[in-house]
């Protein structure tokens, strides 16, 4: 995600950080270079050679039509790039309050060493999680960055899992199920943290949802086709009228459509590492350390902070 020092309407202009150009440079030089050699031929020609001539209708027409197509397709990707955020702040949040209730309804009514270090071993596995499913959702390896909260046995049991978000809430139940059979939770308090394990389930789902399911390949396969065709065709309907400013016109108007097309595809995944993603390691580490504060501990992670103006 880019984090932006509020800065001046010109250094907004000119900045590239966050841009689409270094992606779309290549369609912007061809267009470009293709309304340069018309202007060149046109302007070459005689007077009575240029007696035929495109009308701009066509373009006019297929214009908006693009434009509006563009529109949906980037309001679409914003919703999947929005829904994701949202998801990932449900997962701050449930996680939050399922170690509260970890630390609470977890007792065994007197101070008892193994009590705390259960606490401690259920917190960690839950700081665990955000990263795993960070991972997950970038395919990952995810098995290097548990070290700090799980133990090497379970590490190595997690190496043969596909799922290993899911493998990780698993044995969070299967630990609550334990702590019951101990005495150390009551019988009311079964369903509150049940529910908890539930909703990081939904909201692993709802991400995975995103994942697997882009917009139709049909849909963005056509977008680009007619942005790069009316783009490319777009020199021959307009040198008449604008001449030696063809090149100009197609550039700013190509920096438009291709710009557009460009933002649709970074954002419709906002779980990937493009600098306009979601930033999900810093999410993770601030799951981590409010939960390490609620162990009451004083040796904490540093927050993440951005990179050259990006947060990871």
């Amino acid at each position: 995600m880019i984090v932006r020092e509020p800065g001046t309407w010109v250094g907004v202009l000119l900045s590239l950080r966050g841009s689409v150009v270094k992606k779309i440079w290549l369609q912007l030089a061809g267009a470009t270079s293709i309304a340069v050699v018309v202007a060149i031929v046109w302007e070459s020609l005689p007077d009575h050679h240029k007696t035929i001539k495109l009308t701009v209708l066509p373009f006019t027409l297929i214009g908006l039509a693009l434009a509006i197509f563009l529109g949906f397709r980037n309001n679409a990707s914003y919703d999947r790039h929005w829904e994701g955020r949202k998801l990932w702040g449900q997962l701050v949040n449930t996680c939050r309050s399922f170690a509260r209730q970890i630390l609470c309804l977890v007792d065994a009514g007197k101070d008892d060493p193994a009590l705390a270090a259960f606490h401690k071993e259920m917190l960690y596995r839950v700081m665990a999680y955000p990263h795993a499913l960070r991972c997950h959702l970038r395919s990952q390896d995810p098995l290097p960055g548990l070290a700090p909260f799980l133990a090497r046995e379970e590490i190595d049991r997690l190496a043969v899992e596909k799922n290993v978000p899911i493998a990780i809430l698993a044995t969070l139940g299967e630990r609550l199920r334990w702590a019951r059979r101990e005495g150390w939770v009551h019988d009311l308090h079964v369903p509150l943290l049940e529910q908890s394990l539930i909703e990081l389930t939904n909201v692993q789902g709802g991400c995975e949802r995103i994942l697997n399911s882009p917009l139709p390949f049909a849909y963005t396969l056509l977008i680009h086709r007619i942005a790069g065709f009316y783009c490319f065709a777009l020199p021959f309907g307009i040198v008449d009228q604008v001449e030696w400013m063809t090149p100009v016109v197609v550039l700013f108007v190509s920096y438009a459509f291709f710009g557009l097309d460009a933002i649709g595809d970074e954002i419709e995944d906002p779980f990937g590492t493009d600098p306009n993603d979601l930033p999900l390691a810093a999410l993770s580490r601030t799951i981590e350390i409010n939960l390490r504060q609620r162990l009451g501990e004083k040796d904490l992670p540093p927050a993440h902070e951005p990179v050259n103006g990006i947060l990871d």
